[in-house]
């Protein structure tokens, strides 16, 4: 059975390289069984409407629910672009949805997995705009009102994304936030931190501990993923033979 961690593909287009990549890669998981752990931000953009605007991701969903059919458990941990995922998640695909970060137990070791989008305290410009995004009459919202509401958010938070990606990845040094938060989830007794957001591939030990950093990178430049055999965490390429990366 394996364990499979991605991260950040931010789908737009089934024409677009990465999207079917993607696809790709999940039909070469169909023959066997095991748990994918989506650490959100899958697409760049999803809503869970209940009539379901977001066509243009019926061959993903596709993929995912033949996963299903096949042993596959889907776990999704929400992250700043796919939220209050709906129906198509919670019935169709019947996935695991986590709204925040989680201590779980995976192949016998402590894993704390998150989107990796609250680690970053001193972002309160960003920590406000979840908040809002993210509460129960956001949800009541997605319910109550049209589909073109989503484009308003959509817009809003692709402009917020460009804008601000460049000058956060100057002002703050996010490989440096991820250890300190990882020193953290060591002290609450965790023994591993899986995380995505921040489109930085990386896997590392804690000195003399046996806990290990996963950092997932993304499906855009990377094409890198997380996959935990026999108890250790990996970082893996799916470009161009599915060999570790450092």
């Amino acid at each position: 059975m394996r364990t499979i961690f991605i991260a950040d593909a931010h789908l737009v287009t089934p024409s677009d390289h990465n999207y079917r990549l993607l696809l790709q890669f999940l039909h070469e998981l169909k023959g066997e069984a095991g748990e994918l752990f989506i650490m959100g931000d899958l697409f760049d953009f999803w809503l869970g409407f209940p009539s379901n605007p977001f066509r243009q991701h019926d061959a993903l969903i596709e993929a995912l629910l033949c996963l299903k059919q096949n042993g596959w458990r889907l776990i999704y941990f929400e992250g700043n672009h796919d939220f209050h995922l709906g129906p198509v998640f919670r019935e169709q695909l019947a996935a695991e949805i986590h709204t925040g970060p989680a201590l779980r137990m995976v192949q016998g070791r402590r894993l704390y997995l998150c989107h990796g989008d609250q680690i970053n305290s001193a972002d309160r410009g960003y920590r406000f705009l979840r908040l809002l995004l993210h509460n129960p009459v956001t949800a009541l919202a997605v319910k109550l009102f049209p589909p073109s509401l989503a484009l308003v958010v959509k817009e809003h938070l692709q402009r917020r994304s460009r804008a601000t990606y460049g000058t956060k990845t100057e002002r703050w040094d996010y490989r440096r936030i991820i250890r300190s938060y990882a020193d953290s989830v060591r002290q609450q007794g965790g023994e591993g931190l899986v995380v995505g957001h921040f489109h930085l591939a990386f896997r590392e030990q804690l000195t003399g501990l046996p806990f290990t950093i996963l950092s997932l990178g993304d499906w855009i430049e990377h094409f890198t993923y997380g996959e935990m055999i026999a108890g250790e965490l990996l970082l893996k390429n799916y470009l161009p033979d599915n060999t570790e990366v450092a």
